[in-house]
């Protein structure tokens, strides 16, 4: 497979946050969204085959724990993907899949914790979530929105609701939007839209949801990769 980078730090997001991780970042992604911080993923890399992946997580992470398999978008990849994430298991790793959800999830083991990015319209790659996945969705997972305006609020609000995520998934996150450009300053003033205000909308509307900060760009540079 086609590996960017493999990296230890703590993760930044979902409700694993702050927890130690071993993160895997795949070459290639098939969206464009408008905020992407990871460009750098689009092309390069270098061929990996599933036992030299292995190994290096074991490297870095003897003890076990957790592993996210990231990107771009990693299910480009799927043929050599789900094997490796079943020996993931199998050697008793914690195993999580970021992915946009536009390609089909039905093949995931069980185990995999799926986090699934559904793309908001001001990210440029509106109605890419194939809703078939939503039949793939487990106790489990975890569905992330990353918001940049009210638009983008109102139509991961209204997507909860309509599909009544709360009962499906483990987690709803409601993420501000980082600057792709962020570097410097490590506080809130990178996001493209005040986490407060979001908080405050979540509140007044009741949403079955959690607000998700990238801590990763709290802790270091935000412009800073391989953390």
């Amino acid at each position: 497979m086609q590996v960017t980078e493999i990296y230890k730090s703590l993760q930044g997001e979902s409700t694993h946050a702050g927890l130690p991780c071993v993160f895997v970042r795949l070459t290639g992604c098939n969206l464009r969204c408008s905020w992407c911080d990871s460009e750098y993923t689009f092309t390069g890399g270098h061929r990996m085959t599933a036992e030299a992946v292995l190994n290096e997580v074991e490297a870095l992470s003897p003890n076990l724990g957790l592993v996210e398999i990231t990107g771009g978008e990693p299910m480009l990849q799927e043929r050599e993907l789900i094997p490796l994430m079943q020996r993931l298991l199998d050697a008793s790793y914690t195993v999580l899949l970021e992915t946009s959800g536009e390609r089909p999830l039905a093949r995931v083991p069980r185990a995999v914790i799926k986090i699934v990015d559904v793309k908001c319209p001001n990210s440029g790659e509106p109605d890419t979530f194939d809703p078939e996945n939503l039949e793939a969705l487990l106790p489990n997972d975890e569905v992330k929105f990353v918001i940049s305006n009210r638009i983008d609020y109102e139509f991961a609000r209204d997507f909860v609701a309509h599909h009544r995520l709360a009962p499906r998934v483990k987690a709803i996150l409601f993420s501000p939007a980082f600057r792709k450009d962020a570097a410097g300053a490590r506080d809130a003033s990178h996001c493209l839209m005040d986490p407060r205000e979001l908080a405050e909308w979540m509140i007044a509307d009741d949403v079955p949801a959690r607000l998700g900060l990238q801590v990763h760009k709290f802790i270091w540079d935000p412009a800073v990769k391989g953390v």
